[in-house]
């Protein structure tokens, strides 16, 4: 598990850059647009990337070969192009650059997630990936506190810090994935010279799969809407600075740090789908309830009861998907993942915008708990229970 740790750094780098754009660019572009439908849809920019590009580089990651392994190579290029980029959007200076660094950035981010996270069962077997998954995500959400919580500081004290900051992460989250990560070295399932079969992503879509995946679509409809929106509700809807907005998202990302590891071992003891149904439901009750908070307090409770069972559904969903499939579609299965996660995020945030437009910022955690019933519904009709039966690890490594 030392190496997942290490791994955990490329998501700390991706997480803390992904929550700073999400928490503070609504406000760069609330300086030239003032339709929220149309900042949302502005918000929604690095998903159309992620839609064309994500699956097609998983895809290719499973068929490279170099001597820095299979997907080391995407980060090498996309992470200090995404570590320039992010520092020029605070100093756009008119609407154009900033869409410009905007588009960019998110390039060249969809260039290393998909081989980023498609690391992580590469060295991992398959019975481990549910606690794997919930390390990594545990870093990854201690980079979203860092945003929410200093970046909101830094943020105050001058809007291109916190921008500054992640770039600079993110440059030492490289230096040390590429330090200490040698995936020649530490891939369970050893790349073969020899030319890999095609692996064809209809082949990947079989019931299970594509109904897991509409469960994931609807749940990211609901998490992206309200991620994407938040900090606007937060001024707008409830009275609050752009800081304190910005700093009461810290409580969701703080619980789903804690709850990441317990989520990933109840996964593993219990099933993932039991698992997700259960945080699906929670995170269904925490939406419906949360037009009702009056105060900060009342909301920022309610925001990391809905951290804990974010963490139920995020961490045990991604293995889920990989476990179904075999080992040779790794990463395929991943551009799948990111797939309909990203056309969730592309619908969510103009059609949550255009709601919000039309009756107002109470009805955008209606909007969410609806997404969060869809979502459930579609789970319960999966079959499979995600419950590993792999050999241990010994054994995997043996046979390799």
């Amino acid at each position: 598990m030392k190496k997942t740790w290490l791994l955990g750094f490329g998501f700390f780098s991706i997480s803390i850059t992904w929550a700073l754009y999400n928490a503070f660019v609504p406000f760069f572009l609330d300086h030239y647009i003032h339709k929220v439908s149309l900042i949302g849809f502005m918000m929604t920019i690095d998903n159309y990337f992620a839609l064309f590009l994500q699956p097609w580089i998983g895809n290719l990651s499973d068929r490279t070969n170099t001597r820095f392994g299979k997907r080391m190579p995407f980060m090498l290029i996309g992470m200090p192009l995404a570590a320039v980029f992010v520092i020029l959007i605070p100093l756009h200076t008119s609407f154009i650059t900033l869409v410009l660094f905007m588009m960019l950035m998110n390039l060249s981010m969809s260039i290393y997630r998909s081989p980023t996270v498609a690391l992580m069962p590469d060295i991992t077997p398959d019975h481990q990936r549910t606690k794997a998954n919930g390390i990594i995500n545990f870093m990854g959400g201690f980079g979203g506190i860092l945003a929410f919580g200093v970046g909101s500081t830094l943020y105050g004290a001058n809007p291109a810090f916190p921008f500054v900051a992640a770039a600079v992460i993110t440059l030492i989250c490289l230096f040390i994935l590429v330090r200490y990560i040698k995936e020649k070295r530490d891939v369970i399932v050893p790349v073969h010279t020899e030319k890999q079969p095609k692996i064809k992503l209809r082949g990947e879509l079989d019931r299970t799969t594509v109904l897991l995946l509409i469960a994931i679509f609807f749940w990211f409809v609901s998490y992206q809407g309200v991620e994407a929106m938040f900090t606007l509700y937060g001024k707008h809807h409830m009275g609050l600075t752009e800081q304190d907005a910005g700093f009461s998202l810290t409580f969701f990302s703080l619980f789903f740090v804690l709850f990441a590891l317990p989520s990933g071992w109840l996964g593993n003891k219990y099933g993932k789908r039991k698992i997700i149904i259960s945080g699906v439901i929670g995170l269904f009750l925490v939406f419906a309830v949360i037009p009702l908070a009056k105060t900060v307090l009342v909301l920022r409770i309610l925001l990391a009861l809905g951290g804990m069972c974010w963490a139920l559904i995020n961490i045990n969903s991604y293995p889920f998907v990989v476990s179904i499939g075999s080992e040779t579609s790794i990463g395929t299965r991943t551009g799948l993942y990111y797939l309909v996660s990203s056309l969730a995020a592309i619908a969510s945030p103009p059609l949550l915008g255009l709601i919000i437009d039309q009756f107002g910022y109470g009805s955008m955690f209606i909007y969410a708990s609806s997404g969060m019933l869809l979502a459930l519904l579609f789970i319960s009709l999966v079959r499979h229970h995600g419950k590993s039966t792999a050999v241990p690890a010994e054994s995997i490594q043996a046979k390799a």
